[in-house]
């Protein structure tokens, strides 16, 4: 009798001290993404532009309903990512214009959900001027940019995850295929 007095009495001491008032939730745990380490090669020579681009991204073809020739997308998918990287030939200013138009008109598109936009202007090594977007917030593309030679050629790419994961936690692969683009950047040349 006295034991089962006691065991019910530490039973309720139990339940009384464990609920409390200062709870303290533990903090979220963010997942942990190992990456490897950064390797390029060259993009096969039946594009009008050549770069080096990820070994760790696979060359797929774009299949968009509206896809063109030489449109392509980089996928990663250990990263549960890709990069479109749409093409187009420049035949006139006016329509050099046009392109770069509907470039500034994709990325501000994004406006709603970001809460901040930072665009810069790169110098590439082949004379070309690169202008590249860096986008923070839930947005669904993290990162874009676009390049010309001002006279032929037109290219655009759009960094995308097909992931749910909120972008804080995505950071290190965002910066690590952001490497990864800026490396095709600076490698980019054109083909006449």
């Amino acid at each position: 009798m006295i034991r089962q007095f006691a065991w019910i009495l530490s039973v309720s001491t139990l339940f009384i001290t464990g609920c409390g008032q200062n709870y303290l939730p533990k903090p979220k745990g963010y997942n942990r993404i190992i990456l490897p380490q950064q390797e390029y090669q060259a993009l096969p020579d039946t594009f009008p532009y050549h770069f080096e681009y990820s070994k760790h991204a696979q060359l797929q073809e774009n299949n968009s309903w509206i896809t063109e020739r030489y449109w392509i997308d980089l996928d990663y998918p250990y990263l549960e990512a890709n990069v479109q990287l749409t093409y187009k030939t420049v035949n006139n200013q006016k329509q050099l214009e046009e392109y770069i138009n509907d470039s500034y008109k994709l990325t501000s598109k994004h406006n709603v959900k970001a809460y901040a936009i930072e665009e810069s202007i790169l110098s590439l090594p082949n004379g070309s001027f690169a202008s590249v977007t860096d986008l923070e917030g839930e947005v669904p593309s993290q990162f874009q940019f676009h390049v010309t030679d001002s006279a032929n050629h037109f290219l655009r790419g759009a960094l995308y995850f097909q992931t749910a994961t909120k972008n804080d936690s995505l950071a290190p692969s965002i910066n690590f295929i952001k490497r990864d683009l800026f490396h095709l950047l600076n490698t980019l040349t054109w083909r006449d």
